[in-house]
């Protein structure tokens, strides 16, 4: 029997904390299901959780598991770690006494992969946020094999925020796929001449500009502009 092969992988990494990573990564998993790919969301780490039933659950983790287009996976597949403060994860593990395993998370990223055409691994906060002593998502991505895509949040600075951390990905030897902006100033001062200037300094090119509000459209070009962005760096 020939084996499956192993779902490609992104990492969705942004500017800063709320900047719409988990918006854009809810938005592809489900463009990505409209073009009949088998896509899946995993979250990592999260920290901001509510209690429930099954235990604390964060909201960004259930909505990556509502678009999923992929066979479901139980919570704990999608969320390995989840914290309750909504603090910088490192801070949250410490707080718990649970400290984020790096091969707990090499092991959640394979059996997310499962099953699927492509993972999208939502990162939290921004591409420095430690996770543990000496690893944070450069490694992570690095060790499952995943490109990586940046949310700039289109807001005042913006342009500086989204150099160094386009730079910092690069010199970490991830690939960098490209961007997409998310207005989530939608009356920025200047937006269009911002919109020109991170598209003239930024070494990828820009994958799509999203509207203020829902628009499957909008997603559905961003998604193929995804793929065929992945095809054409492979």
């Amino acid at each position: 029997m020939a084996e499956t092969a192993r779902a490609a992988a992104i990492l969705v990494t942004g500017t800063d904390t709320g900047v719409g990573k988990t918006w854009v990564s809810v938005g592809l998993l489900r463009a990505l299901g409209r073009a009949g790919v088998r896509a899946r969301g995993l979250k990592p780490v999260a920290s901001g959780a509510e209690s429930t039933p099954e235990g604390l659950q964060n909201e960004d983790a259930l909505a990556l598991m509502a678009a999923a287009s992929a066979a479901p996976l139980p919570y704990a597949a999608i969320n390995p770690y989840c914290y309750a403060p909504p603090i910088a994860p490192h801070l949250a593990a410490a707080a718990a006494g649970r400290p984020v395993a790096p091969a707990v998370l090499a092991a959640a990223v394979e059996q997310a992969r499962r099953d699927c055409e492509l993972l999208l691994i939502e990162g939290a906060g921004g591409w420095r946020v430690p996770l543990a002593a000496d690893y944070g998502f450069p490694e992570l991505a690095r060790d499952a094999g995943a490109d990586v895509l940046l949310v700039v949040g289109l807001r005042l600075g913006c342009i500086n925020h989204a150099r160094l951390s386009a730079e910092a990905i690069q010199r970490d030897g991830l690939r960098l796929l490209g961007w997409v902006g998310n207005p989530i100033e939608p009356d920025m001062p200047a937006l269009a001449g911002n919109l020109a200037t991170l598209e003239a300094l930024l070494p990828v090119p820009c994958l799509g500009v999203l509207p203020a509000g829902p628009d499957d459209a909008a997603f559905d070009a961003l998604a193929a502009a995804l793929t065929a962005r992945r095809g054409a760096a492979t």
